[in-house]
């Protein structure tokens, strides 16, 4: 590259850069928008405060503009944390109860009025994704415990059947006289008195073979 040619690069290199336009350079319209943009936040922050110390003394039109004022940003970070549109939106009406009812709390020194409402709505949906696990582990539990599986099931019926072998098997320990009574008592559900009648017998010798034979029902089955 000749003299000539440096010294030219040099000087554009020293010049303002604008587009071909002629309009004001690239960082100056960023340098704007972010005044522009921290004078409308410093706005919206002083109205906030002075909307919250109308909350504050119970002004319910003031509470509805700061409803419509901050209530998409609010539900936006609770949705964030729930991911449930349902849950979200009772959440963020929970807020902002909690925020007509506690107005007088807040301390502008402390931060901005949406400060202080984010601040809220985190809490208030952590504690909604705390609660919500809660309940999923107390109903797994309770069904862990309480509702039985097909394992249960089969586990039931065999010992069922093998209980029901155990006491034909056990009636043939005792006498024809004892078995019979026994089984006229407790499988076709009749009563002594009845029992007696149908033997022929006395009632008094059908309450001593069915005590005799329930006796030795009790050492057959104990002994298995």
């Amino acid at each position: 590259m000749d003299v000539h040619a440096t010294v030219v690069l040099d000087e554009a290199r020293r010049l303002p850069v604008t587009n071909p336009e002629g309009n004001t350079p690239a960082e100056d319209v960023c340098s704007a928008d972010a005044a522009a943009a921290h004078r409308a936040r410093t706005t919206e922050s002083t109205k906030l405060h002075d909307t919250m110390a109308r909350v504050a003394n119970g002004d319910a039109d003031a509470f509805a503009e700061l409803y419509d004022r901050t209530s998409a940003r609010v539900h936006g970070m609770v949705l964030r944390v729930l991911r449930d549109p349902g849950y979200a939106e009772e959440t963020t009406q929970e807020v902002f109860l909690q925020a007509w009812r506690t107005a007088s709390n807040f301390d502008p020194a402390r931060g901005s009025v949406l400060s202080w409402l984010m601040t809220l709505a985190h809490r208030r949906a952590v504690d909604r994704v705390r609660s919500e696990q809660a309940g999923t582990d107390r109903e797994a539990l309770y069904e862990a415990t309480n509702i039985a599986g097909p394992f249960d099931h089969v586990t039931e019926e065999v010992t069922r059947r093998l209980e029901h072998q155990s006491v034909l098997a056990c009636l043939d320990s005792l006498t024809d006289t004892q078995r019979e009574s026994v089984a006229m008592a407790y499988y076709d559900g009749r009563t002594y008195r009845e029992v007696a009648s149908q033997l022929g017998v006395a009632l008094s010798t059908v309450k001593t073979r069915i005590r005799d034979g329930l006796t030795r029902l009790r050492g057959c089955l104990g002994g298995l």
